[in-house]
């Protein structure tokens, strides 16, 4: 394909979306799990019988977790202040995007999930509402909130809930992100230890991914984080006035960058192998020139979204020897998508307390060895259409979390992959039949809602 054709392809997916969300008016539904053989049922489901479950939770309240969905429901809560890479949107307009969270989830992971838009940007609000959800969730995915805030409000959500609370943006970026790098590393032969890496943008997504792949074995003080204003370091007297509001922030800039470089994204990429960028929506963000600087056999994550920070066809000729990016019509699709529905699966099924590093470093694990011998420079992960991924993660992470004491239910690793695959094959079928049967509708062809649209437009007479 020629740049223009390139260039199509990767502006379809947006003109596709314009067209197909307004036909379905929503991507996800309440659906009815019980039978319902005639309205006598309700008397089972409802009043007067349902007093009878609500009188055994009230005697012993870990039922509800056996007796209701909280065993399976989480609420995707988010604020709409860090939309893709759109910025502060608001709350109405970052709804699609919880709703395709809600999507994925279900369909990759088994798992109810539904979005809930908050109208306020007040850390202590969603910290207070999140709190007060708690009786009705088995969990809380905080979504696409701005940072420094969204740190402050996930740790302290970990710190005072019951229930796994987790911020994708943090911990599912990063877990995928290292899996990626964990199959990178090895298609170019270089080693953890060895490896300088440039973080470009210093938000949500690459403080969490960096701090993970320190804790990973990454020598920090070989790689360069990049924000708006440059490199950072102990230089950078903007954070040093404010440390204690961007603590995180500080904390790099004393412990990255020992050559004390100072510049901006030109200057960090210089001779380092790797880099890993999630800043604004480009293109142009890093240019091919800079590319050119990095060691021998560049590696490149650009993952931005919806358009990376580089064209992966303009970075290849460059001279990178593996590129990533955010979109799934790309090869090397590093996204969240792969991670938090098998996470979220082996946690609720054992019912974890909380997600900590190690369950994400076992998710990446799996995530990174379920390739095996098929890796390649165009095939880091698995793609999302290889639904099994998803089970081994979901056995990886519940045997992560009996091992750290934070289960609630024991099993073994093959009981909980044959657990996940059924609920997760349960959902993939269930939507299968309705498209089947005709439940979900197919949209017209293109064309068609051409015609539609036109006629639609036409004056009345």
């Amino acid at each position: 394909m020629n740049v223009e054709e390139l260039l199509a392809k990767a502006k379809k997916p947006s003109a596709d979306a314009l067209r197909l969300h307004p036909f379905y008016r929503g991507k996800i539904e309440t659906a009815v799990k019980c039978t319902v053989h005639s309205f006598n049922d309700f008397s089972i489901w409802y009043t007067p019988g349902v007093a009878a479950p609500c009188k055994a939770i009230q005697a012993n309240p870990e039922l509800v977790y056996e007796y209701t969905n909280k065993w399976n429901t989480v609420a995707i809560v988010s604020d709409g202040t860090r939309v893709l890479g759109l910025g502060d949107i608001g709350p109405k307009a970052g709804l699609p995007v919880m709703e395709g969270k809600s999507l994925l989830y279900k369909y990759l992971g088994g798992v109810d999930g539904f979005p809930l838009m908050l109208d306020t940007k007040d850390p202590a609000a969603i910290i207070n509402t999140a709190l007060m959800l708690q009786p009705g969730l088995g969990g809380v995915n905080l979504e696409d909130i701005s940072s420094p805030k969204c740190f402050y409000i996930l740790d302290t959500l970990r710190e005072k809930a019951e229930i796994p609370m987790w911020h994708d943006d943090q911990q599912g970026t990063a877990t995928v992100t290292l899996s990626g790098l964990m199959n990178a590393l090895k298609v170019v032969g270089k080693k953890k230890q060895d490896v300088k890496i440039a973080f470009i943008g210093a938000g949500a997504s690459n403080i969490a991914v960096s701090r993970l792949i320190f804790r990973w074995g990454v020598d920090p003080a070989k790689c360069y984080l990049v924000d708006i204003n440059g490199i950072l370091g102990k230089h950078r007297k903007d954070y040093e006035m404010r440390k204690a509001e961007f603590k995180d922030a500080w904390k790099y800039c004393n412990i990255t960058n020992e050559d004390a470089r100072e510049g901006g994204i030109p200057e960090a990429l210089e001779g380092v192998d790797v880099a890993i960028c999630f800043s604004q929506s480009g293109p142009g963000v890093v240019l091919p020139e800079w590319v050119r600087t990095m060691a021998k056999d560049p590696i490149i994550f650009a993952c931005a979204n919806p358009v990376p920070e580089i064209w992966p066809w303009e970075a290849k000729e460059a001279g990178a020897a593996v590129i990533a990016t955010g979109r799934s019509d790309f090869p090397n699709q590093v996204n969240n998508s792969l991670g938090f529905p098998g996470i979220f699966r082996g946690t609720l099924d054992v019912r974890a307390r909380t997600i900590t590093d190690e369950m994400c470093f076992a998710a990446a694990q799996a995530l990174a060895d379920h390739v095996g011998d098929k890796l390649a420079a165009d095939h880091l992960l698995p793609n999302m259409d290889d639904w099994e991924v998803f089970p081994r993660e979901a056995a990886a992470v519940a045997m992560k979390a009996q091992e750290q004491g934070l289960a609630r239910i024991t099993m073994t690793y093959e009981e909980e992959l044959e657990n996940a695959k059924r609920i997760i094959k349960r959902s993939r079928d269930l939507t299968e039949m309705m498209m089947e049967e005709h439940f979900i509708a197919e949209p017209p062809a293109e064309e068609e809602q051409h015609h539609v649209d036109m006629a639609a437009a036409q004056p009345a007479h």
